[in-house]
């Protein structure tokens, strides 16, 4: 029996966030983003999967070339652009679509020599304040990519909202006031919605909609977990129980004894720790899973271990699965726990972690 934490990636789950979108969206196309190795799902075996997907999208010219070397044929999309000149052709031979962001870009494209012609989405900047331009610089990036010989004669327009997760918040109807001012009376395909956007601002989803965190199945909304909105967890993160031990009341237990045993228990230790991905921060009480029940994480996360309080009349055994987060238990809640979001917990996951794909 390994030792190693198994992250468990369900496919079917996968595929069913999709219909989910589709459902949500049924007029949009979907460009489904897998940047940074798809969310810590396998940036290859996740797109194999997603054969109903229309398009990808990927952060960075490396993890497009990955989809090509992999046989991946559909159309791919930087989302950050090129960086360079320099690679316009490497963009062209394998058919890759790039974002335009910036003057830099727009004027590599107009002055490098290419051998066709690529797709350009054009990003503006509506109240984000990271990438596009700015919408008082629309109409001059608009009509210089439509005379551009490199850019294809089908300009598609897009930005990105800052707070579609927050329902509150104002910013959101006044970022999609400034984009269909700007674009107002043009044919051009859009795309606007992102996971929080497809789930909760309809009047976004135009020609294209971009999931992202909800294809995995985890809800992008402080207050509710995937499977509020009819999502599926597509990852299942486990180890094993190795070993088990006594404590007396006021022990403490951990690097700098941060818990204290409030009555006489018994500790498991689980083999999985910050070395994998488990979050550092966690909070003593964050919840594990183990044979149909909660325990909860007491004392600092090690490197390798954690350690949970099992209770006084645990029956639990050596080489028990303990779940750290999944169907059973949801991702959401351990980042609350530890002070952080879903994103980075999946990000985090490091190479000592062993991928099972279902």
């Amino acid at each position: 029996m390994s030792r190693r934490p198994v992250a468990q990636v369900n496919l079917g789950a996968l595929q069913h966030n999709l219909r989910k979108v589709r459902e949500l969206a049924p007029t949009s196309q979907v460009l489904a983003v897998l940047k940074a190795n798809a969310y810590g799902h396998g940036l290859v075996r996740v797109a194999q999967a997603l054969t109903d997907a229309d398009a990808f999208a990927v952060a960075r010219i490396d993890e497009a070339l990955a989809l090509r070397t992999a046989g991946i044929v559909k159309p791919i999309v930087l989302l950050e652009g090129f960086y360079e000149a320099a690679e316009l052709p490497i963009l062209l031979a394998n058919n890759l679509q790039t974002v335009v962001h910036n003057e830099l870009q727009l004027t590599a494209l107009e002055q490098t020599p290419l051998e066709g012609q690529l797709k350009v989405w054009l990003k503006i900047d509506t109240g984000m304040h990271r990438l596009g331009i700015e919408p008082v610089q629309f109409e001059s990036f608009y009509r210089r990519l439509w005379q551009c010989s490199a850019v294809l004669p089908e300009i598609r327009l897009m930005s990105h909202f800052c707070c579609a997760d927050e329902l509150s918040s104002p910013r959101t109807a006044t970022q999609l006031a400034v984009f269909e001012q700007l674009i107002a009376g043009r044919a051009d395909q859009r795309s606007l919605a992102n996971s929080a956007a497809i789930l909760a601002w309809p009047q976004s989803h135009v020609e294209w909609v971009r999931p992202g965190l909800i294809l995995h199945g985890i809800s992008p909304f402080n207050d509710s977990v995937g499977q509020h909105h009819q999502l599926q967890p597509v990852m299942r993160l486990s180890s094993r129980l190795i070993t088990l031990r006594q404590v007396q009341q006021g022990e403490r237990v951990g690097y700098g004894g941060h818990w204290q045993a409030t009555t006489a228990t018994t500790l498991g230790v689980i083999a999985v720790g910050y070395g994998d991905g488990y979050p550092r921060h966690a909070r003593n009480g964050t919840p594990v899973w183990l044979n149909g029940r909660e325990v909860q994480l007491a004392g600092r996360v090690s490197m390798d271990m954690i350690t949970v309080d099992l209770g006084p009349d645990a029956k639990d055994k050596l080489g028990d699965e303990a779940v750290l987060w999944g169907p059973e238990l949801a991702i959401e809640r351990i980042a609350a726990a530890a002070g952080t979001i879903p994103y980075e917990l999946l990000c985090n996951i490091t190479p000592r972690v062993d991928y099972q794909y279902i």
